[in-house]
């Protein structure tokens, strides 16, 4: 009799997911620490540009495990329009979440004390009303708080309602892209490059968007680090800036433009690309 070979745990496929995302927000969240805290980065198009090559890192190193999945949105559009086995969407989910968790306590450990610093020298009391500065280093706002508290006139410039838009719409046309680039039947897609085509595509979207909504499409990305902020010192701020916001623009927005991106490139491009 032939025994069964062991079943490895964690196999190589949630390892992927893991690293895949500690990557893409150590190297993404990374910016923004770097420019709120020592202003390093100087303008949205430097921390965009920061976030798109480290997404394009990420997925070359992960793929091959993985599929680079690294965002809910994209495993649960997966899994509704392209076959993805619906009994991995929650590993899947557990691994992009334990990877964005542990690259938050990895940029805290870096620039903690820079962040205390930049708190001090300005006045800010984490946890207190208008920490928010700091805490956009982790969780997202809308506004984008740009390493100042929100005042009035700032919130006025994006109400949770077209947060929410702009978020769905940022995240299909992310999908959309992901999936056409990756498709074998397009004949124009860019094969080796597919993952610096997608990387730039949340550049884009990063510039277009960043200054509203922080640009998220990734509930990973957003819920882990917010989580961690909140553990670390600013208690409540980063879930009653926005109000129910936060939950309805950075998770609920983004899993439903990840599912109509998916659900674009099924129903035409895929019919397209088949002819």
């Amino acid at each position: 009799m032939h025994s069964k070979p062991p079943v490895r745990w964690p196999p190589a496929w949630w390892v992927g997911e893991a690293i895949g995302t500690f990557l893409l927000v150590f190297f993404g969240c990374g910016s923004v620490c770097a420019a709120v805290a020592t202003g390093a980065q100087v303008g949205v198009f430097q921390v965009a540009i920061v976030w798109g090559l480290g997404i394009a890192v990420a997925i070359h190193l992960t793929g091959a495990l993985s599929g680079a999945h690294l965002n809910p949105a994209v495993t649960v559009s997966m899994a509704a329009w392209s076959g993805f086995p619906r009994s991995r969407v929650l590993p899947y989910v557990a691994a992009q979440m334990l990877g964005a968790f542990a690259a938050a306590v990895a940029l805290y450990v870096i620039f903690g004390d820079a962040l205390g610093a930049y708190e001090r020298a300005h006045g800010i009391v984490r946890g207190a009303p208008g920490s928010e500065a700091t805490a956009m280093v982790f969780g997202e706002f809308f506004p984008s708080p740009g390493g100042a508290p929100l005042t009035a006139a700032a919130r006025a410039r994006m109400g949770w309602g077209s947060a929410f838009v702009a978020e769905v719409i940022g995240t299909a046309v992310l999908l959309l892209v992901i999936c056409c680039a990756t498709d074998e039947r397009n004949r124009g897609r860019p094969r080796v490059l597919a993952p610096v085509m997608i990387g730039l595509t949340v550049t884009l979207l990063i510039s277009l968007l960043g200054p509203l909504t922080m640009a998220c499409f990734n509930p990973a990305r957003d819920l882990a680090p917010r989580v961690f902020s909140s553990l670390a010192g600013w208690g409540a701020v980063p879930f009653e800036t926005n109000g129910h916001g936060w939950w309805a623009v950075y998770i609920v927005a983004p899993l439903i433009g990840g599912w109509l991106g998916g659900g674009i490139y099924r129903t035409i491009f895929r019919s397209a690309y088949r002819g």
